[in-house]
């Protein structure tokens, strides 16, 4: 794939819809996910112009006099990398306040600076925030990308998914895990130059974006730990299995895991709890932002991963949870991702809130057959939630979607990026 490629993103019309009201829009996701590129190609044509702060001398001169370089700025401006300077949101925030015109500043972000509470207070009611994930496979197959609707839409596996029949994915599966979603790997011509990619790409945002971030004291332990991460993929966080390698403390650890969390890198998703439900474990379980960057950390190619089932098992889950995370960015149901298990070791991968009414478990196999025993988790999850069960899903590499009883199904997971 050549590095020229420009995927159309689904996110473009949202991008549109923030500027046309909002008088800062702050695009934000993980360093090289293809933010800059969604922002130049809506922006330019509109008429803004790019500035980057990874220019040292554009930096400086906005530290030295962040008022005067922002009211020097033309009319519509494009901020790269606006992390790197966080202290510039409270000119933005006055500048703001005087002339309110929706899209006057377009903002990109490598690291989640949402979350230091002073800027995300400063900027409320004045910044639309858009987060960007690397791409996701409907994207590169230029599909819509709508099988988290259809979770929550009665008929839809019922309907017409079911009676077709796809050819199994098989190998070209653990090729697509392996792959990943980031732009400038995927134009890469082989795997192990992608791999490379992956690799240079962690040891650059460490010694740029987390230094930032954080003035720790082990910087070298960072890119291990993310490693040690990856090993624990769609498992429950310990911070004590991954403090062990290291001469750190389980609350350091801990720390670093946040600030890993701050630049796209990890995500811990939350466990799913009930009223209704006793014994319930309580535990978030860890991901990596994406599976091919896991794949580069563990150093494993498809061949190793065709081999070790367990380890696929983990990535396979990390890559459906990421494809549905990319298409809940775009959507506008506001849908909140959770996981569920019980003390007994019953468990649903992810589970999938629509507000307070509607609710969808999924489950990953990386096996080409489904039983009956598959759908443990989901049955408990639909006794506990009574109508607010939209579906159950088993996501699996076979070929057809079958109906399992009431409300469930089993799906071949291309139907995650193919059109229903």
């Amino acid at each position: 794939m050549p590095d020229t490629v420009i995927h159309a993103r689904q996110a473009t019309p949202l991008l549109r819809e923030a500027l046309a009201d909002s008088p800062v829009v702050l695009v934000h996701g993980p360093r090289q996910c293809g933010k800059t590129t969604l922002a130049r190609v809506v922006g330019e044509p509109l008429g803004y112009r790019y500035v980057s702060f990874d220019d040292e001398t554009t930096r400086a001169a906005a530290e030295v006099d962040p008022v005067g370089f922002v009211d020097a700025l033309p009319a519509k401006v494009i901020l790269d990398e606006v992390q790197r300077l966080p202290g510039l949101f409270t000119t933005l925030k006055h500048v703001v306040d005087r002339d309110r015109k929706p899209g006057r500043f377009l903002l990109t972000g490598s690291a989640n600076v949402l979350l230091l509470p002073k800027l995300a207070d400063s900027m409320a009611g004045r910044m639309s925030v858009l987060r960007l994930h690397p791409l996701a496979q409907c994207e590169l197959a230029d599909q819509p990308g709508q099988f988290l609707e259809a979770l929550f839409q009665e008929g839809s596996f019922a309907g017409s998914f079911t009676g077709e029949r796809n050819q199994r994915l098989g190998a070209r599966l653990i090729d697509v895990v392996v792959a990943g979603g980031y732009p400038a790997a995927l134009a890469r011509a082989t795997p192990r130059r992608r791999t490379a990619w992956y690799r240079d790409y962690i040891d650059a945002l460490v010694q740029r974006d987390v230094r930032d971030l954080s003035r720790i004291h082990s910087l070298d332990a960072l890119p291990r730990l993310l490693a040690a991460a990856a090993a624990q993929t769609a498992q429950l966080f310990n911070a004590s299995d991954l403090a062990a390698p290291f001469q750190l403390s389980r609350p350091t650890i801990a720390d670093y895991v946040t600030l890993l969390e701050r630049v796209f890198l990890l995500e811990r998703l939350p466990p799913w709890h009930s009223n209704r439900l006793s014994r319930l474990v309580k535990t978030p379980k860890l991901h990596l932002g994406d599976s091919g960057l896991a794949c580069a950390l563990l150093g494993v190619d498809a061949g190793a991963l065709a081999g070790d089932r367990a380890m696929l098992g983990h990535l396979l889950e990390t890559f459906v949870f990421q494809e549905l995370r990319r298409q809940e960015s775009w959507s506008d149901m506001g849908a909140g991702f959770y996981h569920y298990r019980d003390r007994d070791g019953t468990e649903v991968d992810i589970v999938i809130e629509r507000g307070a009414h509607a609710l969808a478990g999924v489950e990953v196999k990386a096996a080409a057959t489904v039983t009956e025993s598959d759908f443990r988790g989901l049955i408990k999850l639909r006794e506990a939630t009574g109508k607010r069960f939209s579906a159950g899903v088993v996501l699996y590499d076979g070929e057809a979607t079958l109906g399992f009883g009431d409300r469930l199904f089993a799906v071949p997971i291309p139907a995650l990026w193919q059109a229903a």
